[in-house]
C-alpha cells in the first residue's frame, strides 16, 4: 500500500475539489451515494450467506445458483425473477444472491463505491457543466473515459491504487482489452475489470442507478436489455452477475429517493 484510504470526510473533498459546480457535485455524489449504499446491501447479502453457508443444503438456491422458476443458466431467462430461499438470512432488501468464496469487505466496498465516479465530473462539457447554471450535460464521446480519468484523479491526490481501482474497473459489465479493441473505444488497450469481490459488487451496484439528468433508478430488466445491445455474452454476463449478488428492491429505492425507475 503507497497512498491512502480515504476517510468519509477525506472522500467528500475529494468530490468537491473536482466537482466544477454545485449542481455537478449533487447530481454525481448523489449516484455515488446510491451506489454504494446498494453495493453495501449486495455484499452484506452474499456475506451473510457465507455465514450461514454450514445451515444451508447441498442444493439450496444459494449454494447452487439455480432457484426456483429460473431456467439453469441465468443467460436463458427472459426475465430476471429472484426467489427468496426458505432458508432465512438478513437480506437488507435484496432478494437471492449466492454463497460467494470469502467475505466481502464492506468498508471497501462502500469507500470503492463513494469514489467509483468521481472522473464523470471531467467528462461533462465545458459548456454544461452547472458552473453558468446552465443544464448539465455528459459528453458521449468522452464518457467511456471517465473510469480512467478518476482512476488517475484519484492517484493524483494521493488515493492508494486498491481505491483507485474501483473508479477504473467498473464501468459496463467488465471492459476487457478485446472488447476496447474490438469497439475501437478511445482507451488504452488494456483489461478494464474488476480484480476483486468488491469491485465487482461495485459494478453491479452501479447498473441500478443512472445519472441521467434527471436520475434514475434502472430495474434488472431493464439493464438487461441495455447489456443486450453489446452483444449475447455480454448479456449472459450481466445475468450470471446477477444470480451472484442478487437483486435490489429498486422501486423502494426509487421510492425512498423520490426518482423514477424504468
Amino acid at each position: 500500500m503507497s497512498g491512502t484510504i480515504p476517510t468519509m470526510e477525506q472522500i467528500d473533498e475529494l468530490h468537491r475539489k473536482i466537482a466544477p459546480s454545485q449542481a455537478a457535485y449533487d447530481l454525481i455524489h448523489t449516484h455515488c451515494v446510491i451506489v454504494a449504499d446498494i453495493a453495501r446491501r449486495l455484499a452484506r447479502r452474499r456475506n451473510a450467506l457465507f455465514m450461514r453457508r454450514c445451515t444451508l443444503p447441498a442444493d439450496a438456491p444459494e449454494r447452487t445458483g439455480h432457484y426456483p422458476g429460473l431456467p439453469e443458466r441465468a443467460s436463458a431467462a427472459p426475465h430476471v425473477v429472484v426467489s427468496e430461499s426458505t432458508v432465512t438470512a438478513p437480506t437488507d432488501g435484496v432478494s437471492g444472491g449466492t454463497v460467494p468464496p470469502r467475505l466481502i469487505d464492506e468498508r471497501l466496498v462502500m469507500i470503492g463505491g463513494l469514489l467509483h465516479d468521481i472522473g464523470t465530473y471531467r467528462v461533462l462539457k465545458k459548456k454544461h457543466n452547472g458552473s453558468n447554471g446552465e443544464p448539465l450535460e455528459f459528453s458521449k464521446k468522452r464518457y467511456i473515459l471517465h473510469g480512467l480519468l478518476g482512476y488517475e484523479y484519484l492517484l493524483e491526490e494521493g488515493v492508494d491504487e486498491s481505491i483507485a481501482q474501483f473508479a477504473r474497473n467498473h464501468t459496463g459489465v467488465g471492459l476487457t482489452r478485446e472488447s476496447v479493441i474490438a469497439q475501437g473505444l478511445p482507451l488504452p488497450p488494456d483489461d478494464y475489470v474488476p480484480l476483486n469481490l468488491e469491485q465487482e459488487a461495485v459494478m453491479v451496484a452501479d447498473k441500478y442507478h443512472s445519472k441521467s439528468v434527471p436520475p434514475k433508478f434502472v430495474s434488472a430488466d431493464a439493464y438487461t436489455a441495455r447489456a443486450a445491445r453489446f452483444g449475447e455474452d455480454n448479456k449472459r454476463r450481466w445475468l450470471d452477475l446477477v444470480r451472484e449478488y442478487g437483486v435490489p428492491d429498486v422501486p423502494a429505492l426509487a421510492e425512498h429517493w423520490h426518482m423514477r425507475m424504468i
